[in-house]
């Protein structure tokens, strides 16, 4: 699992790809921390991580679009199948490789965000009380766990086609389904349908985190909706070997 890990894990710097993505979400990060906090003198940083968030539609399929893909198109598929590492092991390294890319990036971009943060509040009273911490630490917490229930699903979403531009395009529109189901629910009215489509809204359970509130619940969806994904693309290769 750590030889397929580093060798992922090094494929996005070998192609232009994990530069791209970098790059795009540090633009984006600074656009919109600029336009929500730093323009209006404020540490408030809610505002920012939700905005942040509508760009994941578009930037998460960056990581995963080609993870799985990429082998099928290849044909170095076989070598996975018939890997002495477990179809488990294989399928995490890839997850794990996707989520440190991201996490690293959003862990640089926070960084910077913070001192940005602490040269704003040092103009008053109280500088840490000001900097709202609790906040930004409780934000970047849930975006890193939404960021790892959208890798999931891109990945899983990798494994069923050969085509990057596919998996990318239909990543994109199950990102933008999630994101949207709130809105969506708010116009049903069948409660039981309402019910079921609220239940996918990652926004609404990002709320506690933008509060600086710890949600166990939310935890738990996340984690519990990035484990499905993963355990349906390790089934769809187990399925694949068998045939």
């Amino acid at each position: 699992m750590g030889a397929i890990y580093k060798r992922e894990l090094l494929a996005y710097f070998k192609s232009p790809i994990g530069y791209v993505f970098s790059a795009i979400f540090f633009a984006i990060s600074g656009i919109c921390f600029v336009s929500t906090t730093v323009s209006q003198g404020s540490t408030n940083t809610s505002a920012y991580f939700a905005m942040v968030l509508m760009f994941f539609v578009i930037l998460i399929p960056l990581l995963t679009m080609k993870l799985l893909s990429e082998e099928k198109k290849l044909g170095t598929e076989q070598l996975l199948l018939t890997s002495p590492v477990s179809l488990v092991g294989v399928i995490c390294a890839k997850f794990f490789a996707a989520f440190t890319i991201f996490a690293g990036t959003l862990g640089v971009s926070s960084l910077l965000n913070m001192l940005a943060l602490y040269d704003i509040a040092s103009q008053q009273e109280y500088v840490i009380a000001k900097m709202n911490l609790p906040t930004f630490i409780g934000c970047i917490i849930g975006v890193l766990l939404i960021g790892a229930s959208f890798i999931a699903i891109g990945l899983f979403i990798s494994s069923l086609t050969e085509n990057q531009i596919i998996s990318a395009v239909v990543s994109i529109g199950a990102f933008a389904l999630i994101m949207a189901s709130s809105a969506f629910a708010a116009n049903i009215n069948n409660t039981v349908i309402r019910v079921i489509v609220k239940w996918f809204s990652v926004m609404d359970r990002f709320i506690g985190f933008q509060r600086g509130i710890f949600d166990i619940t939310a935890l738990v969806y996340y984690i519990s909706l990035t484990t499905v994904f993963l355990f349906l693309t390790v089934r769809v290769y187990e399925k694949r070997r068998w045939e």
